[in-house]
């Protein structure tokens, strides 16, 4: 059985999924989607272009995943992630 996703929940699960330090596995405890339901989700939200971008991003990246990460990388958000407003990084 497929879970249905609303329109807020896609949009944070895509936000999630381009976000380099934010595991799948943080993904799947919050949404309930594993690695393999995340790139389906992509690949049916966004065009062509973007998706085929996004593949090429995640590729072999270590952070996507728990297992792989180095100790340092512990937190899931951007460590400037606090100064963004508006979708722009605030002057400093």
């Amino acid at each position: 059985m497929e879970k249905i996703l609303t329109i807020q929940e896609k949009d944070r699960i895509i936000e999630m999924a381009w976000e380099d330090r934010t595991p799948f596995e943080a993904i799947a405890r919050q949404f309930g989607l594993d690695e393999d339901a995340v790139i389906a989700l992509m690949r049916n939200e966004l065009k062509r272009s973007s998706f085929e971008l996004w593949r090429k991003r995640m590729a072999g990246r270590k952070t996507k995943h728990e297992k792989l990460r180095s100790r340092v990388v512990a937190r899931f958000k951007c460590s400037r992630q606090r100064a963004v407003s508006g979708n722009k990084i605030s002057k400093r």
